[in-house]
């Protein structure tokens, strides 16, 4: 009843909320004031309007299901062009300003936003994702530097202005020049406050000399450059009071800045200005226009709209991205949480019915051992989590899934967090994770807690990551143990009444995880890394163990199956005489658990892997007699179910699931079935017929459960509690506990009035990473990612083209290599002309993106012309996704590094690029540099645009290898030696602004030991641990910068501590897009210059 009120008092102050917000809107985005100066456009909830600059009324422009945002005015006041993802992504479309119909523009999948009209108003300039171009040698990151297109208004080709991927980009008024700011590499686009490299700069273009001119220099951020009159431009900068505020400079005279607002805390956002001279921006949600010599005016605005996001939606639910699942005792039925929400469905599937019903979150679900109740818990405010019990209200209906009345109470309610609740077997007590880290034990008879596990033996990363299990007699617990560090990872035994010593059982250095009792007490099973293939990155391989705490259990598991069956024939016996001795038969009584008793000693001799092969798990069970061993392991990229009989060590594949998640295994209390999780989908897997060693997996033994039911989804309320979620998880986890001097509950309060306005994902995603980026640190900031049924898609025929050139036809100027061009029966060359797709021409007029929608690894026709010769024929190929020519573009830059490294180095110094700080790139690195390098005389590393992972200390220690033996076969000296798995020669690293978290590690750990040198631009100060963590809208994820990282000598964490180059060198546009990479040729220079020493 207490959680049905709270729900009705949402929903109420949700109503209220829309009735209040209905006349007076808020969280404004995107405002663009006219060019007269007389209207301003603006974003509001997902739609375009505009409101006299004075104040008004606001005006709908756009009324749809999907969302439209940043509205460009054209020059002479007569079309509004805006971005909208009618198809799944941002495309351009266009209208008239007093309304009417819009039309789409660009049909190419890539994220396509308008930023200005070309002096002629003929055009529409928009940036948008796409591939540099084909001149260029800067890496292959089309979502950081967004290139500068036009497309007619009237509809037609998309043409290249520039590819140096030019933010806000903006014509001055005789078209002569642009306008613009940089991006340099990755950081949340709302962060502030920021000191480093990585900021964003203003620079101008000149289109007829093109040349570029870097107009500020202020470490902070630079964003948002508008034109003033002549060669005067106003911009959004934190240089004065580290707060974003609008600012006037001019071009003949950069170093005169003179700051034209002064707000102290939040920032400006979306500056314009009109021909007139108005300026117009955002501020603490609302519109602001200053006139010149002025002061900032609010502009009052009101708007009637009927906005149908608003309204609550019935979803249904079926099996599909189900995050938890549990078995109830019996095996009868099955509890599983969607999208935060408790369900229970019976063990068939065919009903289904929702347990709860509310906005916020419930998880971590649990049985009683009567199947009565569900235990689980519950974050219901914004002070803590509880953990609450589900209880059948009736007596006489034995089932969740059909009970009439399901009653919800506390059971443990503070103001601590206390969740991931387990009953012990016995049902008397309820051990339960306080603050993440503490394992205590609850008594709800007497309402006492003891503490099992005390504070600082734990260090939760990720909220679920810590296990633990009651013993069958309800007197002990195993739990995992990171014993009072960072990186261990042992199972620990603690008594459950909070007295003794804790046991370390494992003590091996491994990963020793997700311990479970077995055979009524007598072992364990867990999981450890001690036998399988470890992954430089951190995680890798692991098997099955089985320790016994009694020595008569481990000897009969170690009998031969031969000699096992002899001890069940002779165990048969004995319990026929016995039978035939008993006295008349009485009542039976419930059969009594016997006290677990545990031999400690000498327990590594009775130890034993029990799975054959190592691999990746996700979870195991073994079988009610305790012969058979079940788990859910990934082989080749997919989890399956499989089985090993633990006497004959048999093993086999028992269940294709196919899953590209692992999840969490159950079996009934027959034996005979399995329940899986896996993918976020629940199977039962009949495992009757598996004494059957010849029998073979096969989709006969799996069902998907036909889970079918409904969710009704308050959108709003969900994104208020997420608010809260998001906000309290920061206060929790974040790696500063004072938040980098920032006061966090100011901020809340400041952003949290805004909700009642949003009713979208885009702007949600917007104010949380406001929120988010307040702190200053890495690693934050909300993601959002859409889903939408048939979005468009844009195939790649794997081919560069002349996209600068406009009208018919498109040039060829190179076929990626590796592409579905790339084959035998190809005659296209450089120069060539691609004239039609499928038999339509490729014209001005139309954009031919559009020819290519859906069309990856579908037969497609080419029609080509070469126009030296004026020969013209078909080719037919598959084209490829756009993501899979992203990975012909980094290998084709890869190519054109080394290449340019043999040529200035005449072969004698090597190349490497590290992609990603994980196992593939270190697999990577070790096979270039020890393969195709061994003979050179010194290294070059290139970390640019390496986006993080986890690899410093495998690759310093790679790199920092020193010759210290010779090996001489036959006599002979060879080449090489010890150590041999790494190189011992010199080499350098060679960074830039781009390089980002463990990207940052490794080239700071590389200066400290003193390896070699380091060669670039600076490296913004992001070596932070963070944990990303996806809510329960799915499609929304948000990050918690959570370990820091601190050199032994120095007294600061590397958090915003930037790292300097030994020799700083800059990649000019004008450069780096014509083929030239001064900073690799610098490394180059500086490793000749050492091997020639």
């Amino acid at each position: 009843m207490m959680k049905m009120l709270l729900s009705f008092l949402i929903s109420l102050c949700s109503l209220y909320a829309s009735a209040q917000t209905g006349n007076t809107p808020r969280w404004l985005r995107n405002s663009a004031i006219s060019p007269d100066g007389q209207w301003i456009a603006f974003e509001y909830k997902g739609d375009i309007f505009k409101v006299p600059a004075s104040g008004g009324t606001a005006l709908a422009i756009t009324i749809t299901p999907d969302y439209e945002s940043n509205p460009v005015w054209s020059h002479d006041g007569k079309l509004i062009a805006f971005a909208s993802d009618r198809y799944g992504n941002f495309d351009v479309y266009v209208m008239p300003s007093g309304g009417g119909t819009a039309t789409r523009l660009t049909w190419n999948s890539a994220a396509d936003v308008p930023l200005d009209f070309t002096p002629d108003d003929k055009s529409v300039v928009f940036g948008t994702a796409r591939n540099d171009f084909y001149t260029s040698v800067r890496f292959p990151l089309p979502g950081i530097f967004m290139k500068l297109y036009r497309v007619p208004v009237a509809g037609g080709r998309s043409v290249m202005l520039n590819s140096a991927g030019m933010g806000d980009a903006s014509y001055n008024k005789d078209g002569s020049m642009l306008i613009f700011e940089d991006k340099k590499g990755y950081e949340s686009d709302e962060r502030k406050h920021e000191r480093a490299s990585v900021t964003r700069d203003i620079w101008t273009y000149n289109i007829a000399t093109e040349k570029y001119a870097k107009l500020t220099s202020f470490q902070g951020n630079d964003l948002q450059p508008v034109w003033g009159d002549g060669d005067n431009y106003f911009y959004l900068s934190e240089q004065n009071d580290d707060n974003l505020n609008v600012y006037q400079s001019s071009v003949a005279d950069t170093g005169r800045r003179i700051q034209l607002t002064h707000f102290k805390r939040n920032p400006v956002r979306d500056l314009s200005r009109s021909g007139n001279g108005i300026l117009c921006f955002t501020y603490a949600g609302d519109i602001y226009t200053l006139k010149e010599g002025g002061q900032p005016e609010k502009v009052n605005i009101t708007l009637q709209a009927d906005f149908a996001q608003q309204a609550s939606k019935t979803l249904p639910v079926t099996n599909e991205d189900i995050s938890e699942m549990a078995l109830s005792p019996d095996g009868m039925e099955v509890a599983f949480v969607y999208r935060g929400d408790i369900f229970a469905s019976s063990a068939d599937g065919n009903t289904t019915k929702r347990l709860t019903n509310t906005p916020y979150q419930e998880r971590m679900i649990e049985f009683s051992p009567d199947g009565r109740s569900i235990i689980f818990s519950v974050e219901k405010d914004s002070s803590s989590w509880d953990i609450n019990q589900l209880e059948i209200a009736n007596k006489n209906e034995p089932y969740f899934y059909a009970a009439t009345v399901v009653n919800n109470t506390p059971v443990i309610a503070t103001g601590k967090d206390e969740f991931q609740p387990h009953y012990s077997p016995d049902g008397k007590k309820i051990a339960y994770l306080e603050e993440r880290n503490i394992l205590k034990v609850y008594d709800p008879e007497t309402k006492k807690t003891v503490t099992v596990i005390p504070e600082g033996v734990n260090y939760s990363y990720a909220d679920g990551d810590e296990y633990f299990n009651w013993s069958p007699d309800s007197k002990w617990i195993l739990a995992n143990s990171s014993e009072g560090t960072f990186n261990r990872a042992e199972i620990d035994l603690v008594k459950a009444d909070g007295t003794g010593e804790r046991k370390n059982l494992t003590e091996s250095g491994f990963d020793d995880v997700m311990p479970k009792w077995g055979a009524d007490g007598k072992m364990m099973a867990w999981i450890s890394s001690r036998e399988g293939m470890s992954n430089p990155s951190r995680g890798g391989q692991g098997d099955v163990y089985a320790m016994f705490f009694d020595k008569k259990a481990f000897d009969r598991f170690n009998l031969s199956e031969d000699d096992f069956k002899l001890l069940k024939k002779e165990e048969k016996k004995d319990s026929i005489n016995k039978e035939k001795e008993l006295p008349e038969k009485k009542a039976v009584k419930t059969k009594e658990v016997k006290p677990v008793e545990l031999d400690l000693d000498d327990l590594n001799t009775r130890t034993k892997r029990l799975t054959i092969n190592s691999s990746m798990l996700s979870d195991f069970i073994l079988s009610k007699d305790g012969e058979k061993l079940y788990y859910l392991a990934k082989y080749e990229n997919e989890y399956n179910l499989w089985q090993t009989e633990l006497r004959s060590h048999d093993t086999k594949v028992i269940a294709q699931l196919k899953a590209k998640e692992g999840g969490s295994l159950a079996i009934d209390t027959s034996g005979k079935t399995i329940f899986v999780l896996a993918g976020g989908k629940i199977s039962s897997v009949n495992i009757a017929d598996e004494n059957d060693k010849n029998k073979k997996a096969t989709d006969d033994n799996v069902k998907l459960l036909p889970i079918k039911a409904s969710f009704n989804l308050d959108a709003e309320g969900e994104r208020q509690y997420l608010f809260e979620h998001t906000w309290r998880q920061v206060t929790k986890k974040l790696f500063d506990p004072k938040f980098q001097g920032v006061d966090w509950k100011y901020y809340h309060d400041f952003y949290q009035q805004f909700l009642p306005y949003v009713n979208n994902n885009h702007d949600f995603r917007d104010l949380l990473s406001e929120m988010l980026g307040e702190l200053n640190v890495s690693h934050t900031g909300a993601r959002y990612y859409p889903k939408k049924d048939n979005a468009d898609e844009t195939a790649s025929l794997g081919m560069l083209y002349n996209v600068k050139k406009g009208g018919d036809g498109l040039v060829v100027e190179e076929i990626l290599a590796g592409g579905p061009m790339d084959n035998s029966k190809t005659k296209v060359k450089p120069g060539d002309i691609l004239e039609k797709i499928n038999g339509t021409a490729i014209t001005a007029d139309f954009d031919w993106a559009g020819l290519l929608n859906h069309a990856e690894k579908v037969f497609t026709r080419l029609s080509f012309s070469d126009p030296s010769s004026s020969k013209k024929w078909d080719e037919v190929i598959k084209p490829v996704s756009a993501a899979e020519e992203q990975t012909l573009m980094y290998n084709r830059w890869v190519k054109m590094m080394q290449k340019m490294t043999d040529s200035l180095s005449r072969g004698t110094v090597g190349y490497v690029h590290v992609k990603a700080m994980n196992d593939p790139s270190f697999r990577t690195v070790i096979s270039k540099v020890l393969g195709k390098n061994f003979d050179k005389k010194a290294l070059i590393v290139d970390t640019r645009f390496n986006g993080g992972g986890w690899l410093h200390d495998n690759l310093v220690t790679f790199l920092g290898g020193k010759l210290y033996m010779q090996f001489a076969p036959q006599g002979n000296i060879v080449p090489g030696g010890e150590s041999m798995d790494k190189w011992t020669k010199p080499s350098c690293v060679v960074m830039s602004e781009s390089n980002y978290s463990d990207a940052f590690m490794f080239p700071y750990i590389y200066k400290e030991l003193g390896i070699g040198k380091l060669i670039g631009m600076p490296v913004p100060g992001t070596g932070t641990a963070v944990w990303w963590e996806r809510q329960i809208d799915p499609t929304i994820v948000f990050g918690i910068p959570m370990i820091a990282t601190k050199g032994v000598n120095e007294d600061n964490f590397t958090e915003n501590h930037q790292l300097e180059p030994d020799i700083k060198v800059e990649n000019p546009y004008n450069k780096v897009l014509n083929g030239q990479d001064p900073q690799l040729e610098a490394a180059v220079k500086e490793m000749l210059k050492t091997v020639s020493k």
